[in-house]
């Protein structure tokens, strides 16, 4: 396994009224994020929050190109980004939901304390697959065909790369001490965007070449 300190590029807020970053993503130009009470569309340019749709979102965020997904308490729901409204809803997989990624038509789910990360399907919740971590995972994302995950337990987070097949650790980057990782999203080329908890900061770490 290759380890290296994780590269911070780039850092946005603290916003006013967000107490905590939970779930991250991306939709190709702006950075989606919740904080509880609402989904936050922030310009990774200007820095600034461009709007908020009032919907709950506790924990992680996922896009599949035209609806949202958010973990809320016990469900996964399905949000239209333009209007705020929920189209549908799953149960999470048993035990709870941390962070959340889409790819390959289906949604990737971690789970915190389990140390686990499911292939669930977005229609129906079903489990298809799952792998095992040793570390607890939080935000979840693909780029490239790469599976990444976030980790944040005994005050370290880092960002590894495992295999999808088996779990293996492929690299791993390691945050400073002091920045925690909750959620997670590549923008599909050199850069991850990482939810800071209850910083109420986003981090942009550079994706190793």
């Amino acid at each position: 396994m290759k380890k290296s300190a994780a590269e911070i590029i780039g850092e946005y807020g603290p916003f006013p009224g967000v107490d905590a970053v939970h779930g991250v993503s991306f939709d190709g130009e702006k950075v989606w994020f919740a904080s509880g009470d609402k989904l936050n569309v922030l310009n990774p340019e200007s820095g600034k929050i461009d709007r908020s749709l009032n919907v709950a979102a506790h924990a992680g965020t996922a896009f599949d190109g035209k609806f949202l997904y958010q973990i809320v308490e016990a469900q996964i729901q399905k949000i239209d980004p333009n209007t705020g409204k929920v189209m549908s809803a799953i149960p999470t997989p048993p035990g709870g939901a941390a962070g959340m990624a889409w790819a390959e038509g289906a949604l990737w789910v971690g789970q915190h304390r389990a140390k686990k990360i499911h292939k669930v399907n977005p229609d129906t919740g079903e489990i298809l697959a799952t792998i095992e971590s040793n570390r607890f995972v939080t935000g979840v994302t693909w780029v490239d065909g790469e599976l990444w995950h976030a980790t944040w337990q005994d005050d370290q987070s880092d960002l590894r790369q495992v295999d999808p097949a088996n779990g293996e650790v492929l690299q791993s980057l390691t945050m400073p001490q002091g920045t925690f990782i909750s959620g997670l999203e590549s923008d599909g080329v050199n850069r991850f965007f990482c939810g800071g908890g209850s910083s109420g900061k986003i981090r942009a770490v550079r994706r190793p070449a």
